[in-house]
């Protein structure tokens, strides 16, 4: 057998085992077709050292030889979707808690707001044209009770949603600093098996994929860095960080955590106690762009960027303190111009007094009553009576140098006041009205209706 028939047998073999190689590459990726963040692998493969003819006319060729395995992954592609999956992230989790919202205010239904107040208005009417009969007194005091149960249920359910963004918040938190971790152990064995000349493709893929989960939740930038030595094998020495906002999250073998505090004072004075404030563990401020996480505090704490009570502004958006602060100012403007009868009757911007629930008349009184219809609950979750009101608007005048002088002044400043401290949360019908519906219940501006 000559050195052509050996030289054949060579190249036969070289080819069986770079086939060889290719099937189980082909077996490998059928098998984790469906294994989350696998990237798909391909053999790269080259042609054998050749021979030189021994007359020096030329070259023999030895066949192939596979010189490695490669990722089939673009960076171009990881670094767009990791600047998109924040937005998805952060617009995803917004619209379930707008959903969540929505359903608290129950409309359109048979127990929402337009049904409710709706009777209670058909019941004011039907008073209007039948003071005296009783059974319509004591079904305006049920229907203003509905009015009052219905703030005060939902302004209790935001509390409640407030809570769950709170720990929701704390939840992102753990999650950001688990995959911190994870990430920093990949760094480690990727570069334990790539300082040895080897592709560590599948440790890279779970590595990408944990960038990819990190990238919902947060806004980040993740790439890997030259150190300037090399690796015993010559190829440059690199280092994979992520950061947020610029500030490195992961470097390489270290990672700096995000932790959740207490507030020591409410951001807003809608806002339930206790919530967190999240920021870097070494005490930097957490500056979010997008994310989950950022939804979920947005949507806790935005009051559509109105001035803190800690002297920071809240995020400009339309979450929980934001709706409970338009409910609280409903409830005191409603309150006001049904019992005082102060409101901006001709839209002009300025309050005005007309005739409110206090200058009507009792069943059987002769005077103005002075009775509210709607007041508040007090610290013991009692009604408060219209005189107790009237007290408190008193005694804050007092407190902070309000004044009221009936001869000059249209209405009486301090009423506003007091009106200021009603909330969805503590909006009530009087005392006065629920111990007597009946005889306390104003329904006409003249005597004895």
């Amino acid at each position: 057998m000559n050195n052509t028939t050996y030289m054949g047998l060579e190249i036969a073999m070289r080819g069986l085992y770079s086939a060889q190689r290719g099937m189980a590459n082909v077996a490998h990726n059928v098998d984790n077709v469906n294994t989350p963040g696998y990237s798909r692998q391909m053999l790269v493969q080259t042609a054998a050292h050749p021979l030189l003819v021994a007359n020096g006319t030329g070259m023999l060729g030895t066949g192939s030889d596979v010189i490695g395995v490669e990722r089939v992954r673009d960076i171009y592609l990881n670094e767009k979707y990791w600047g998109e999956a924040q937005y998805y992230g952060e617009w995803s989790v917004k619209a379930t808690i707008i959903e969540d919202m929505q359903t608290i205010y129950n409309e359109p239904s048979e127990n929402g707001y337009t049904k409710i107040i709706s009777d209670f208005f058909s019941a004011l009417q039907t008073l209007s044209t039948n003071p005296s009969d009783l059974s319509v007194r004591a079904m305006v005091k049920e229907k203003a009770v509905s009015v009052a149960k219905y703030f005060n249920s939902v302004a209790k359910h935001f509390d409640l949603l407030q809570e769950d963004l709170n720990q929701m918040v704390n939840a992102k938190v753990e999650e950001i600093n688990n995959l911190a971790d994870q990430i920093r152990e990949l760094n480690l064995q990727i570069y334990n098996v790539e300082v040895m000349g080897n592709k560590a493709n599948d440790l890279r893929d779970k590595r990408d994929y944990l960038v990819d989960k990190l990238s919902k939740l947060v806004n980040i930038n993740a790439y890997e860095v030259e150190t300037g030595l090399k690796l015993p094998n010559g190829e440059k020495e690199t280092r994979f960080v992520v950061t947020i906002s610029g500030k490195a999250l992961v470097d390489h073998n270290t990672v700096c955590h995000l932790k959740c505090e207490s507030r020591e004072q409410k951001l807003n004075e809608e806002d339930i106690d206790n919530l967190f404030d999240v920021s870097w563990e070494d005490g930097n401020k957490l500056n979010l762009k997008s994310g989950e996480l950022k939804a979920y505090i947005d949507m806790r704490d935005g009051n559509d960027g109105l001035p803190g009570l800690n002297g920071e502004n809240s995020p400009d958006c339309k979450g929980i303190p934001y709706y409970q602060r338009k409910m609280n100012e409903f409830v005191r403007t409603f309150a006001m111009a049904l019992n005082e009868g102060i409101m901006d009757s001709d839209g002009d911007g300025v309050l005005d007094k007309t005739f409110g629930h206090v200058d009507g008349y009792t069943l059987n009184g002769s005077t103005p009553s002075g009775i509210r219809l709607f007041t508040m609950m007090d610290e013991y979750g009692e009604y408060m009576s219209s005189a107790d009101f009237m007290s408190m608007a008193e005694k804050l005048g007092i407190q902070e140098g309000i004044t009221y002088d009936p001869a000059t002044d249209e209405y009486d400043a301090r009423l506003l006041r007091a009106y200021q401290n009603i909330t969805a949360r503590n909006f009530s019908i009087s005392f006065d009205v629920d111990y007597d519906p009946s005889e306390n219940i104003s329904a006409s501006l003249a005597p004895n209706q």
